[in-house]
């Protein structure tokens, strides 16, 4: 890309992975008892967004709201290493997605399933915590004078008030008639401003907005026109995506190509934001929404294939002295 950053606008969260064994049930119920061997760390939500995008040794500048605690500290810690972030003022404390997984025994779903069984850990609960938005601030000057020069725009709305500000909104709708804009949705967030590139809700988002009618009929065109939005691309996960262009009616189903398709088992997180940030920085290179699209397949692919989003992970033993060594060298 040349001519100007890529832009990432939205809600940055902290992810946590906690990783254990879990050899035995608690004695008040059925439940796993994990014993924590490491904690690890990454930047969540449209964090993780730009952070991808900057891989690809692009200009990359992330816009989003950060509280004033110490989970936002570490957030900023693991971003601004990689990314130039403007933050906006943000009201409560950080939102972080907390993942508990172990190994053992007890990690089954049912429980007393051999540990050799599980070379991965396994998901036993998902905790979330925190209370931050946006709110109406007015925007510093910084932030428009980076939209103002953008070469592409990632929207990554994860429904904590940065994609309703109103005047984001209104410097994405006059940026959106000169650059691509793709918008990343939530179901607790705003439509896409008018004039958007691409829209790329999974499959999930697409239900709830379509009231289940999902298809590769006319629904998804006649969402492309109600939103006024050039392209929509539903992420299907293992399954590519479905595209609709609005201005030919056209819809197809974009599939993952048998050489990068991923084993059952595989982390899936981040794929959808691996997707988003292709397709913009794609976009912003001057592909069109059906390539952008095609190629963004195999770029989320290829991310999940490859482990990366634990690749983007910092290990709470490089930070505390004495603490758990990392997953690899405990249980290897």
């Amino acid at each position: 890309m040349t001519g100007g950053p890529l832009v990432v606008i939205g809600d940055a969260l902290l992810d946590i992975d906690v990783d254990g064994r879990a050899d035995r049930c608690s004695p008040e119920s059925a439940a796993p008892v994990v014993e924590v061997a490491n904690r690890t760390f990454r930047p969540g939500g449209a964090g993780l967004a730009a952070r991808l995008a900057a891989t690809d040794h692009r200009e990359v500048v992330l816009i989003a709201g950060f509280a004033a605690d110490e989970a936002a500290v570490r957030l900023r810690r693991l971003l601004d290493r990689h990314v130039r972030v403007i933050a906006l003022p943000q009201r409560g404390s950080t939102v972080c997605k907390q993942r508990v997984r172990a190994v053992g025994p007890w990690a089954g779903a049912n429980g007393h399933r051999k540990a050799e069984q599980l070379p991965r850990p396994v998901l036993i609960a998902r905790v979330d915590s925190g209370t931050g938005r946006v709110g109406a601030d007015p925007l510093p000057d910084e932030a428009r004078a980076v939209v103002a020069a953008a070469r592409a725009v990632l929207v990554s709305d994860y429904g904590r008030g940065v994609a309703a500000h109103p005047q984001i909104r209104t410097l994405l709708r006059a940026r959106a008639a000169h650059v691509p804009v793709v918008w990343d949705p939530h179901p607790h967030g705003p439509v896409p401003i008018p004039g958007a590139a691409l829209v790329t809700p999974g499959r999930a988002e697409a239900f709830e907005r379509l009231s289940g009618l999902l298809g590769e009929g006319p629904e998804l065109w006649k969402l492309a026109k109600g939103w006024a939005v050039e392209a929509i691309a539903v992420t299907l996960g293992s399954e590519g995506a479905l595209v609709c262009l609005r201005a030919s009616g056209k819809r197809l189903r974009i599939p993952v190509p048998a050489e990068v398709k991923t084993p059952d088992g595989c982390d899936t997180s981040g794929a959808g934001d691996s997707f988003a940030a292709a397709a913009a920085g794609l976009l912003g290179s001057g592909s069109t929404p059906e390539s952008a699209a095609r190629r963004a397949v195999i770029a989320a692919a290829e991310f999940v294939g490859s482990g990366a989003v634990e690749m983007l992970s910092e290990s709470e033993s490089a930070l505390l002295p004495g603490s758990a060594t990392a997953w690899d060298s405990r249980w290897a």
